[in-house]
């Protein structure tokens, strides 16, 4: 069995191919199919821009009042107004966990299948001050692996950093639909 270069841990190697494995997954997740329709083999990716938000935050600007359920929803506030719930996955946590990642431009490539309605993001990208897209992740300096929430390291179980790398989303991506 392969061992960590930075730990020496096997089982931090089976760590990381499960992580990679599980990223590859999602992004060709199959829908399952329903009473005689015909099986989709993927959800098509596709770039959702605007800005995370809390629900509540974003019915209160619109007038409507809701109770305090709803304020730990996070939606994406497309440029058109439109608001897209958020799924709490393995990439949408962040949302949830970190507050820098709100309030602010993102672009995010994600699917959205039409039987759960909520946008499950696999790659997310901020904007700086200048109006540039960065690649955002979570990064462990010591094991020199990328994270998509806020926890421990999954080798080390050291602290990680927010880390933000310039790069425009990419290009092959069609965007949403609004």
């Amino acid at each position: 069995m392969t061992r960590c270069r930075q730990c020496r841990s096997s089982l931090c190697a089976v760590v990381l191919a499960a992580v990679g494995a599980v990223a590859v997954g999602v992004a060709q997740e199959a829908l399952s199919p329903r009473d005689g329709e015909a099986r989709q083999t993927t959800v098509p990716r596709k770039l959702y821009t605007g800005r995370v938000v809390r629900l509540s935050e974003a019915l209160q600007r619109r007038g409507i009042a809701s109770g305090p359920e709803t304020a730990g929803h996070m939606v994406l506030e497309t440029e058109g107004g439109k608001l897209i719930p958020i799924l709490a996955d393995w990439r949408g946590r962040a949302f949830y966990q970190d507050p820098r990642l709100r309030d602010r431009r993102v672009a995010l490539v994600a699917t959205r299948r039409d039987d759960i309605g909520y946008l499950q993001p696999l790659m997310v990208f901020t904007y700086d001050d200048a109006g540039r897209p960065q690649f955002t992740d979570y990064w462990c300096d010591v094991c020199s692996i990328p994270m998509y929430e806020i926890k421990p390291c999954e080798c080390c179980q050291g602290e990680i950093r927010l880390r933000y790398t310039l790069q425009a989303p990419p290009a092959d991506v069609p965007p949403a639909e609004e």
